[in-house]
């Protein structure tokens, strides 16, 4: 809320023959406030009201939102309201959405000027750019939250963003010239033949014997036990009990821009925090590869119980632009599609809900609800719908026998 005149004037001659004049006004908490002048004219106490009046418009002017330029208000509002209530990663790409998406179409207009055809026009640029629909939906999401901001503070008195709803999906993707598939056909996996061919590639070792990859065996960990990116580079050697063949997850590893404050500095750090959510913090049982992976990890690298298991050379935590990179080098070499890290965590979890065929024919499989415990989703729903690459080849002929 802002201060508001509601009542100037009202100059009258007191019985000591001096005049008085009073103004009210609310204040931010819409209490309702006066400010007496007194003088020994009536025109000294007019000219005190005018020059009182002209300062309490110029401050009203300097702190009315809806007159800034857009950046600087967005800018004030992720910084005074965002900052201190998300992540640092969350942050880093609120900021990012709004520096690169927002800012270079809408940055330079006053707020109050910004109508539902400016959001329009703004998501369909990005749209026709050929940007995907989660790259345009984040910069919906967030100029939602703002203008909410400013309608909530009465900063504006129509809130444009409700006459811009988003872009349908279907309608997005088909602009596009792309199919709108569902969740689970978009989810990308592994093969068996793949997975061999990128365990041979990250095993390669030069003519000497020493290895072509640093510890890459933390991608056969990851593969076998579906932890995240963040969670693998967290691991502390003592969080691992292998006589009885389980990780306990404690904590994660980010890159975050470098901060000064608020205030982005150059280069980025890497920070150690909690987990994603708190059904994140698991135990995870071992199976023998993920077993055998550690084992390679520590014979390759070992600083001690305190350290982390995917170290650097200097027995720090390994910054998760450089093991990104590392596995795209194994994929590229084996002639693998460029995939992101997540397909490793995917393909963990597809193997298991769709099941592996033993040697006596039968499928074994676990329940979604049993692989989203082991990955850590608050809900299977969660697991099925984003995590598993449903195989609907085992269809074939089960309708067989119900004819009609």
């Amino acid at each position: 809320m802002q201060r508001k005149l509601l009542e100037s004037g009202n100059i009258f001659k007191r019985s000591d023959g001096r005049w008085n004049g009073v103004v009210w006004y609310s204040d931010e908490q819409s209490s309702k406030k006066r400010k007496s002048f007194c003088g020994t004219s009536k025109q000294e106490v007019k000219d005190k009201i005018t020059a009182y009046l002209a300062d309490f418009d110029r401050q009203l002017t300097a702190s009315d939102e809806s007159k800034a330029k857009f950046e600087e208000s967005m800018g004030k509002w992720l910084r005074v309201f965002k900052f201190p209530s998300v992540e640092r990663g969350t942050y880093d790409r609120l900021e990012c959405t709004a520096k690169h998406q927002i800012y270079p179409i809408l940055g330079g207009k006053v707020v109050g000027d910004i109508t539902s055809a400016d959001i329009k026009a703004l998501l369909n640029h990005w749209m026709n750019e050929g940007y995907a629909y989660t790259t345009v939906k984040k910069v919906y999401n967030i100029l939602t939250d703002y203008f909410r901001y400013l309608t909530q503070q009465e900063y504006i008195p129509k809130n444009p963003m409700a006459a811009a709803p988003m872009i349908k999906k279907s309608n997005f993707m088909a602009s596009q010239g792309k199919e709108d598939l569902p969740t689970f056909e978009t989810v990308t996996i592994f093969t068996p033949d793949e997975i061999t061919k990128f365990k041979a590639e990250a095993v390669r070792t030069w003519g000497n014997g020493t290895p072509i990859y640093q510890q890459a065996a933390a991608y056969t960990l990851m593969l076998n036990t579906g932890l995240r990116t963040g969670e693998a580079l967290g691991l502390l050697n003592s969080d691992i009990d292998l006589e009885n063949r389980v990780i306990h997850l404690q904590r994660g590893v980010k890159e975050v821009s470098r901060r000064e404050g608020t205030e982005s500095t150059s280069g980025r750090e890497v920070k150690i925090g909690k987990l994603k959510s708190t059904s994140s913090k698991r135990d995870v049982p071992l199976n023998q590869a993920a077993v055998d992976a550690i084992l390679d990890l520590r014979a390759e690298r070992y600083f001690g119980e305190d350290s982390p298991l995917i170290s650097d050379e200097h027995g720090d935590y390994t910054r998760p632009v450089n093991f990104r990179k590392r596995y795209y080098r194994i994929l590229e070499a084996a002639g693998l599609e460029q995939r992101g890290l997540h397909t490793l965590r995917h393909t963990f979890a597809t193997n298991l809900v769709n099941g592996v065929k033993q040697p006596d024919g039968t499928i074994r499989s676990l329940s979604p609800r049993q692989v989203a415990d082991l990955l850590g989703h608050s809900t299977s729903e969660i697991t099925e719908l984003y995590y598993v690459k449903k195989d609907t080849s085992r269809l074939a002929g089960i309708t067989a026998g119900f004819d009609l």
